[in-house]
């Protein structure tokens, strides 16, 4: 209890945690804050007549306002959120998980092992993430119409295989658990040198108990504090990438993407038509900052110098 009410000592962390709880109603509650229309199920709701190519100011079918062709920015929006929540969540306990394992066992085996895998880890961290995602997206394109011509007998197989998979999602995947392993890697090297974990194996411990029990739990703490952080990035990241169409289907992306051409209005007046662009620009911004927001708590709350005070 005295950990959480420091927690919650600062204001900042009282933000964080209600923009974090907003963000989750927000995203559970969306077939009650916007129901789909049952004709037309999806993130996007035409409330008009599609037939509309100018975006039309807020009204009682669209409380924002609609998008070209009377796509409503409100349901869009609310269900948005859900999907950004579900896609940070999603990238994030992967890599966290491949790179807390990862850098854990490197760690503990130490010598040429943990040199070698910590390589491999470095030449992946070199490797650019937006050339990662051109490269996957390539491949799986490739893939995808290779088993659209072909005739085997696995193809209905490997078509509902592909059809599953967001290539941002696993480029992601692929390509950023390496800060996780970097960092796990050096906590764990430290902790064998304890003396607890000294003396579990000088009673026998076996590895992969000294390993899941005694050192993962004593170096995870910094990788929730980044994991927090992350959350906030990698939405940020996919809405960008929706944005400059280089891949992703980030909700609030599309948004954008719609509305791009109708940001400057009339006579130069950028407030013209300001629900195509600003409610998605907020909602992308705040996501990112209420994220970092928990990240900052966490890492003061977690930092074993404030932690008995």
């Amino acid at each position: 209890m005295k950990h959480f009410r420091r927690f919650f000592s600062h204001g900042r962390n009282w933000l964080a945690a209600f923009l974090v709880l907003l963000f989750v109603f927000v995203a559970v509650a969306a077939p009650l804050l916007s129901p789909n229309d049952p004709k037309r199920p999806g993130p996007f709701k035409i409330v008009g007549r599609p037939t509309e190519g100018m975006p039309q100011p807020p009204n009682a079918a669209a409380p924002l306002g609609t998008l070209p062709f009377s796509i409503s920015v409100y349901h869009a929006l609310v269900w948005g959120t859900r999907d950004a929540i579900r896609f940070g969540l999603l990238v994030t306990l992967s890599v966290a998980c491949i790179g807390i394992i990862y850098g854990a066992v490197a760690g503990y085996a130490g010598g040429v092992v943990n040199r070698s895998m910590m390589r491999v880890a470095d030449a992946f961290l070199a490797f650019p993430v937006i050339a990662a995602v051109v490269l996957i997206r390539q491949i799986y394109l490739n893939a995808l119409s290779f088993t659209n011509g072909s005739q085997t007998t696995a193809l209905p197989f490997i078509q509902s295989v592909l059809n599953r998979i967001d290539p941002l999602t696993l480029s992601l995947i692929l390509f950023c658990w390496m800060p996780y392993a970097r960092l796990v890697n050096t906590l764990v090297i430290e902790l064998k040198k304890t003396e607890f974990i000294l003396a579990a194996r000088s009673i026998g411990g076996r590895p992969a108990r000294i390993l899941f029990r005694h050192l993962l739990p004593n170096a995870i703490s910094p990788t929730v504090v980044l994991a927090a952080r992350d959350v906030g990035s990698f939405v940020i990241l996919q809405a960008t990438l929706t944005f400059i169409r280089i891949d992703g289907n980030s909700i609030w992306g599309v948004i954008l993407v719609n509305g791009r051409d109708w940001i400057i209005g009339p006579g130069g007046n950028v407030m013209a038509y300001w629900w195509v662009f600003l409610p998605a620009t907020l909602a992308v911004i705040l996501f990112g900052i209420t994220w970092n927001l928990l990240g900052d708590g966490l890492s003061e709350l977690l930092d074993p110098f404030n932690r008995y005070r």
